[in-house]
């Protein structure tokens, strides 16, 4: 009887599946599906000789449809297994499709395919999101043959468009890099695609040299940008081919060597391509507003990002009863988190609380913060661990095999699942024992690099088995158990800023206590790719100006690291008034449209960076001036509506004007900065 109601449900006339925005219709009698959420359309179809394709992307808010090319398929499965190739030409069987509504105002179009011979089941999910212009896939892959097979590549992007006869500009962002050759903090690239099909590539994943992020368009600014949730090592790159009339992307995960047993599954890292129309400021603020719709962790309620006092100001010389005081001025100055970074516990892989810094113990601390009003939390580098350990002298081959030797300790496999489990009881005994509202991940490269034989991963498949085994089952186990616990992304700096992260994380440090310029200059490249709240920054110096605070306000939790009871009253009154004023400012920040409207931040130029809010239609403007020799800035926002009338004013200036948006726009408004190393905020609200 089953079989005969699937058999019905497959051959009956179109099927049309609608909620709310969402038209999901099957047409079984040409086996085609079209999505649409009311922002974008995307049409698949499995052929009558069985191969199942892309047809084309459109933006219906624009027209622009991205088509695939009829003479190189397009096909969302790529993917090899043991010595089979499933791609554009593998010819499938339709075993059943549906559709449903999924959490945080999605739906999901599901398509499973058996291939001919019988050797393997793959489904596909198809995901859309209200309001989004963005298509979410997701392959996974079932081994139906007797016996062990391995897969070898795993392509996240498989995207192929005619590029009609267009030329590309592309665009992508640089990770947190200070020890490397090139010293990277974040800087953009944009260059003309070759059309002669030499890639522009992106390195992306813990420790690679770029986000997982890429943005493209064309001399019209249609565009198209693509993100990749993988935190393991990854190959991405944009390909343009003339003489075939193609535009390829794709996003493969290295090193990959994953073995499948029989009736097992294997997933590759979903990914997301959406449409935009404009310059990449537009492609940076449809992607953010993806992110936070459908895959970023949600962030703590009311007043976030927070402000937040951290202890690393001391480095490892904490205890006791100088973190009393130090809390105690924080909580004066506003803070609302506070941390207590590395150097609390006995040594790295024993976490417990050091007696002799914290004679009270560590919960009398986390009692302390609480009673003054806030939340409580601590470092914790649980993929490191020192020789003299315990952990390491019961279990001296849960090493990997290449050590990260953060601060002297050695890297933990986090693919080896007995790893995995006690990292898991660590964190969760730690949460509890110490009333842990926040974490402070950090170590040094999350996805550890193991050959080891005696794991219980294959040595061939560090890689995605750290990432995906490893760092991504710790952290859903840990916060399945205590999601009132949030977690934030630090390794040193940002160098695993990949959407996965975002779904993992509630925030992301950018680069690490670098100082004013250094972090003006991170938020400017991650501004793009990613929401603002995943770029928290650390505050590292003394004595303050208003130059330095502001410096450190456009992005996500403000992490002040100074040591407060060697502040000077001058700096203390200022930091104070400096932190209400990011309170008044920082849900325009984490919820507006970034506009990037000078170039990336120099010592010798004047910078600005505008948040505008098109729910209040009103924009907030941070302007510094390090060594520039002039003395203003001619301050022309963008994003305003043209025939509105707004009042213009500033933080330290007395002036104030009222202007259309067409003037602001057009003719700009002058903003004094009379003195080097000063910086100066700039409201704009509808009258």
């Amino acid at each position: 009887m089953l079989y005969w109601v699937i058999r019905w449900l497959l051959l009956s006339p179109v099927l049309a599946v609608a909620a709310g925005p969402f038209a999901f219709r099957y047409d079984p009698a040409n086996q085609r599906w079209t999505l649409n959420n009311g922002s974008i359309e995307a049409v698949f179809s499995l052929s009558t000789s069985g191969v199942f394709a892309h047809e084309r992307l459109t933006n219906l808010d624009t027209g622009d449809s991205w088509r695939a090319s009829p003479q190189n398929p397009s096909s969302p499965i790529r993917l090899t297994v043991g010595g089979a190739i499933y791609g554009p030409r593998t010819q499938y069987r339709l075993v059943s499709q549906s559709a449903a509504a999924i959490p945080r105002d999605g739906y999901r179009q599901t398509i499973v395919l058996e291939d001919f011979p019988g050797q393997s089941r793959i489904t596909l999910d198809l995901e859309m999101f209200a309001g989004q212009p963005v298509l979410r896939h997701a392959v996974s892959f079932v081994n139906l043959r007797p016996e062990t097979v391995s897969v070898n590549f795993a392509d996240m992007l498989p995207w192929i468009f005619r590029d009609e006869n267009e030329q590309f500009r592309v665009f992508r962002v640089n990770q947190w890099d200070p020890g490397g050759a090139r010293a990277e903090n974040f800087e953009t690239a944009s260059a003309d695609l070759p059309s002669n099909g030499r890639s522009f590539d992106i390195f992306s994943g813990t420790h690679g040299r770029h986000c997982g992020w890429v943005a493209l368009r064309d001399s019209d600014n249609r565009g198209l940008f693509a993100g990749w949730e993988f935190n393991g090592r990854a190959r991405a790159q944009v390909r343009q081919t003339r003489a075939a009339g193609t535009l390829q992307l794709a996003a493969s995960v290295l090193e990959l060597h994953h073995p499948v047993d029989p009736n097992q599954e294997f997933r590759v890292p979903a990914s997301f391509i959406g449409l935009f129309r404009g310059g990449f400021d537009e492609a940076g603020f449809r992607t953010q507003r993806f992110a936070e719709a459908a895959l970023a962790k949600p962030a703590p309620a009311g007043g976030f990002p927070y402000v937040v006092w951290d202890s690393w100001g001391y480095a490892l010389d904490i205890e006791e009863q100088t973190l009393r005081a130090n809390a105690e001025t924080a909580a004066r100055l506003g803070a609302e988190l506070f941390i207590v970074d590395l150097g609390w516990a006995l040594r790295l892989g024993d976490w417990q609380a050091d007696p002799a810094k914290f004679p009270s113990g560590l919960r009398a601390l986390s009692a302390y913060v609480h009673s003054l009003g806030m939340k409580f939390g601590l470092h914790f580098a649980f993929a490191e661990a020192a020789a003299d350990s315990q952990v390491l002298r019961d279990h001296p081959d849960w090493t990997s095999s290449e050590n990260g030797n953060y601060f002297g300790g050695h890297s933990l496999c986090l693919a080896h699942r007995p790893v995995r489990d006690w990292v898991i009881q660590q964190a969760l005994r730690m949460i509890d024992d110490y009333a842990v509202d926040w974490i402070l991940q950090d170590g040094e490269d999350m996805v550890k690099q193991c050959t080891k034989t005696t794991h219980t991963h294959d040595p061939a498949d560090s890689n995605y088995a750290n990432s995906v085994e490893g760092l991504d089952a710790v952290l859903a186990e840990v916060q399945r158990l205590r999601p009132n616990t949030y977690w934030e992304n630090c390794e040193n700096g940002g160098n695993m800023m990949t959407f996965q992260m975002v779904r993992n994380y509630v925030t992301s440090i950018t680069n690490d206590a670098s100082g004013a310029l250094s972090s003006r200059q991170a938020a400017f490249g991650v501004t793009y790719p990613f929401p603002p709240r995943y770029s928290d920054r650390y505050m590292p110096e003394q004595e303050l100006t208003p130059y330095v605070t502001r410096s450190f306000m456009f992005g996500g939790p403000w992490i002040v690291m100074n040591r407060t009871l060697e502040m000077s009253p001058e700096s203390l009154e200022l930091a104070a008034s400096e932190i209400a004023l990011y309170k008044g400012m920082r849900d325009l920040i984490r919820d507006g449209k970034v506009f990037h409207l000078t170039p990336r931040p120099a010592q010798d130029r004047i910078d600005a960076i505008e948040s505008y809010n098109a729910a209040a239609d009103s924009a907030l403007v941070i302007v510094s001036r390090p060594l520039d020799p002039d003395d203003f800035y001619l301050l022309k926002p963008r994003g305003l509506r043209p025939d509105n009338t707004y009042r213009v004013r500033f933080q330290d200036d007395v002036r104030t004007y009222t202007m259309t948006g067409a003037q602001l726009a057009s003719e700009g408004v002058r903003v004094e900065l009379p003195e080097p190393f000063s910086a100066e905020i700039v409201y704009i609200s509808p009258i």
